[in-house]
This record gives C-alpha cells, sequence and structure tokens, in this order.
C-alpha cells in the first residue's frame, strides 16, 4: 500500500475547480467537539468547491451506519464518506460500497482492513503512533521539570472499539516501555470515558475517592481530559501541582490551557481531514488516483506555543 504525508497547504490545495460530485458522508456521532470541527470541514470544503454533501448521523449505532451507506448507495451518490463507529466493523462496509462500485473514503477512524482496501477505497486521518506519543513524552518532561524522579499517573482511555484509542494507550505504554520518559512512570489505573467529558469526570471522581496519591493525568482525548479536570476542581485539587494532557487540541481544551488547567495537547486538524476525504472521494469518483492512506500531522501543543493554534479548529 503506499503511504505519504501530506501537509496541510497541500491538502487544501489539491482539489481545482472539478466538476460539482454528490458525496454521501455518514458520521459516527454528530455530538462530539472534535467530529463537529470535522463535520463542518468537509462541508466547508464542498461549500466552497460546488460539490453537494449529504451528511448523516449514525448516532454511535453500527447498523444506522451501514444502513446509511446502502441507503447512499440505493439514492445514486458519486462517492462516500465514513467516520466509522466502529473501527472493528468496516469489513462490510467496504464490502457494500465495492460491490456498487462506488468509492468510498474512511477519515479520522482506521479501518481495521485498511490493507485490504480495493483500489477506490481509501483512508484520510492523522497517524495515531504519533498522538499519544507526543503527548506522553510531553508529560513526562512535564514532570520532570517538576523535580519528578518517579511518578504515578492516571489514564483515560476512548472507546475500546476504536483503533485510535487502542493506538494513543499503546502510545503511553510504549514510551513508558521504550525508556522515552523522562521519569519513572507508574499506572496506577486505565479506565475507558468513551470519549466523553461527563463519563471522565465521574471516572476520576471515583479515583480520587480512593485517596490515592497521583501526579498526571493522561487523555486519550480533551474531552476526557476537561472532565477529569473539572472533578479534580471540584475536589479543591491545586491543578498547579498535577499535569493533565489531552489531544484533539479542541477549542474548549485551549481555553482550559490558557487557564492553567491542561498542560498539553495534540493538535489533530480536523478540518483539513474533512476536506482532504472529500477531495479523495471526489477524485475516485472521477476515476483518478489516490493514495489509499493519507496523514495529516499531528502537532504538540504547550502553553507556549498556543497562540498558533487558537484560530485554527
Amino acid at each position: 500500500m503506499k503511504k505519504f504525508l501530506i501537509s496541510t497547504a497541500v491538502l487544501a490545495s489539491l482539489a481545482g475547480a472539478a466538476s460539482a460530485e454528490t458525496v454521501g458522508v455518514s458520521m459516527a456521532l454528530f455530538d462530539d467537539n472534535f467530529l463537529t470541527v470535522l463535520r463542518n470541514g468537509i462541508q466547508s470544503y464542498a461549500d466552497e468547491q460546488g460539490h453537494s454533501v449529504q451528511i448523516e448521523d449514525a448516532q454511535n449505532d453500527v447498523a444506522k451506519q451501514l444502513d446509511q451507506i446502502n441507503n447512499f448507495i440505493a439514492s445514486g451518490v458519486d462517492a462516500i464518506i465514513v467516520n466509522p463507529v466502529d473501527t472493528s466493523a468496516t469489513q462490510a462496509m467496504t464490502d457494500a460500497a465495492a460491490a456498487a462500485g462506488v468509492p468510498l473514503v474512511y477519515v479520522n477512524r482506521q479501518p481495521v482492513n485498511l490493507d485490504t482496501l480495493p483500489d477506490n477505497q481509501a483512508f484520510v486521518a492523522s497517524n495515531e503512533v504519533d498522538s499519544g506519543t507526543l503527548e506522553t513524552i510531553e508529560v513526562c518532561r512535564l514532570l520532570a521539570e517538576m523535580g519528578k524522579t518517579e511518578a504515578n499517573a492516571y489514564v483515560i482511555m476512548g472507546e475500546l472499539s476504536n483503533q485510535a484509542a487502542v493506538q494513543r494507550t499503546q502510545d503511553i505504554h510504549d514510551v513508558i516501555d521504550g525508556g522515552k520518559c523522562a521519569v519513572k512512570l507508574n499506572i496506577l489505573d486505565k479506565q475507558t470515558s468513551n470519549w466523553r467529558r461527563d463519563e471522565a469526570q465521574n471516572l476520576m471522581t471515583n479515583w480520587l475517592s480512593t485517596g490515592t496519591a497521583f501526579d498526571a493525568v493522561i487523555a486519550n482525548n480533551d474531552e476526557s481530559a476537561i472532565g477529569a479536570i473539572q472533578a479534580m476542581k471540584a475536589a479543591g485539587i491545586d491543578m498547579a501541582s498535577v499535569i493533565v494532557g489531552g489531544v484533539d487540541a479542541t477549542q474548549d481544551a485551549l481555553v482550559a490551557m490558557q487557564a492553567g488547567d491542561l498542560d498539553v495537547t495534540v493538535f489533530q486538524n480536523a478540518a483539513a481531514q474533512g476536506s482532504g476525504s472529500l477531495d479523495a472521494a471526489v477524485k475516485l469518483a472521477k476515476g483518478e488516483a489516490v493514495d489509499q492512506a493519507v496523514w495529516v500531522p499531528f502537532e504538540l501543543v504547550t502553553p507556549a506555543n498556543i497562540n498558533d493554534y487558537l484560530q485554527k479548529n
């Protein structure tokens, strides 16, 4: 499979004044801050390029998402974009689109069948091997900067059916086990919040009730990090004494960073993923060649460079 790294600037300039295409888009969930930016990126780019997009909410339901794909096929769309509910359930979607000869592009969440995608299917996202790695290395550096030589951390995972959550959690362990952490970091516990702020808040509240001393919280996404922060602040914890990391660099996360509550996040360019996925879908619909894996780089965000990201999402 061909893979390449593509900059945001190149992504933005890929499409020319092309003829209009109709693209069906199935999003895993509308009620998610990051996915909202991704969805808006697709819509904005479609408006700019003169394409028609029909965007549907799968409401985190695998069966509903497959129905949406079949309905798109039946309605005669030129191509389909899918942000999968469950990345381990993408084979049926690939098969349905392939059988109908309709190009399909997965966006943001890596399909389990990435290595066997047909020629008229592709994947546009950021490489999750980098996300948790950047986050964890910076958390370790900040702990060392606080004078720690050994530290304890809680890990808040995303949906366990999602490849990104699995990989970001693995990244944490790879940093620790690979000797890339500036301190001896012990993981006290790791549990899922399903990417949700409220679940992360409840989870952190439960951890706090044990009275166990900890130094850091490493979350798979910003919403979970914010939920943990809310629980800690409600418990009267001095946020300067705890290092908190997330991923996505959402606007809410950047506000939390400006307030001194969130210490590190990793920018995932949702808008570029959205425009890149639509560009790939349109090209495939026209019979043009598209690399099957298009990577939009992750970027570390800290208080030192936050001003570079305040207007990006």
